[in-house]
């Protein structure tokens, strides 16, 4: 006699599987401490390049550094320090040949006209050059460049956005100069007219324009000096030896300006044009030399800065 199949309960063909109640999957749970089934999100927007390391972001970072903080302070307070300076310092005799630093007690304009001749071919070089230099190097030192890299952030736009912060605070930096010279000046001295070593007068609002166009000239002049830096600054590791470098270079090309045996030589060098901006303190500007100098520093940073991209990218970044 045949006997039913124990899976069947006696009823209906043998399927040879068992039959129970349904499983039921487990539910993503929301409760503290427990997540049960959960799974990540998928992502629904595509990757976006322009949306990596934000000039916001960038600049909010370079602004907490202590670094940028030290050096918009030295800024501000190097018109302060000279007019202890002067303060302290006594008359020359009468009869002496007036020069500029005579006149920088004449008048706000003047005192400002001094400030900028007084740190136009080293302070202002090393904020330039410490702005740019700084930059990617002491990311590479931190050990922080290759996790920016793997964002991933494209090397082009790592350097293209610290590029733009770096030249902004650049520029900030060399207008805050004059604007506190002014201030100061106006407070030590009277908003009085400028005067020129030659003799020639300028109005204070005039002067106050031409101190602040020299201040723009400065900077489209030092523009090579941050393209030699960007350039060290990608190709060591050492914050100090891509701000070193590119001083050291701004101070050999002074000093072979100044051996008159190079003759038409000197007119190559990339710091020959510096002082072109004394042009603007005569009541009619020559733009010769100006022209001539924003040009010169224009192609030393385009070659500069080609050299930095070109290296950037093919950089083996282990650090």
């Amino acid at each position: 006699m045949t006997q039913p199949d124990p899976r069947t309960n006696g009823s209906g063909p043998a399927t040879g599987t068992a039959v129970g109640p349904a499983v039921r999957e487990p539910e993503a749970s929301t409760r503290r401490g427990h997540v049960g089934g959960f799974s990540a999100p998928v992502p629904t927007e595509p990757y976006d390049i322009t949306r990596t390391m934000p000039l916001r972001v960038e600049l909010i970072r370079q602004l907490k550094r202590r670094r940028t903080q030290v050096a918009f302070a030295l800024v501000a307070l190097l018109p302060v320090i000279l007019w202890i300076a002067f303060s302290l310092a006594s008359d020359g005799p009468p009869g002496a040949t007036v020069n500029l630093v005579d006149l920088a007690k004449d008048s706000a304009a003047n005192f400002a006209v001094f400030a900028l001749f007084a740190s136009a071919s080293f302070l202002l070089v090393v904020v330039v050059a410490l702005f740019f230099g700084d930059t990617v190097a002491s990311e590479a030192s931190w050990s922080s460049l290759r996790y920016l890299l793997a964002a991933p952030i494209p090397r082009a736009r790592l350097l293209r956005q610290k590029a733009i912060v770096a030249a902004g605070l650049s520029l900030a930096a060399l207008l805050l100069l004059p604007v506190v010279s002014l201030i100061v000046g106006s407070i030590a001295y009277g908003p009085d007219a400028l005067v020129a070593p030659t003799g020639e007068s300028l109005s204070f609002w005039t002067a106050v324009g031409r101190v602040l166009l020299g201040a723009i000239y400065l900077a489209l002049s030092l523009s090579w000096v941050a393209a030699l830096a960007m350039l060290l600054s990608v190709s060591t590791d050492a914050p100090l030896g891509a701000v070193g470098g590119a001083v050291m270079t701004s101070i050999v090309s002074q000093i072979l300006d100044q051996i008159t045996a190079l003759e038409d030589l000197r007119n190559y060098l990339p710091t020959h044009y510096a002082n072109a901006w004394a042009d603007l303190l005569s009541s009619t500007v020559d733009w010769g030399d100006m022209t001539r100098g924003v040009f010169s520093s224009l192609c030393y940073a385009a070659v500069f800065g080609a050299f930095a991209v070109w290296r950037f990218q093919r950089k083996d970044i282990t650090s």
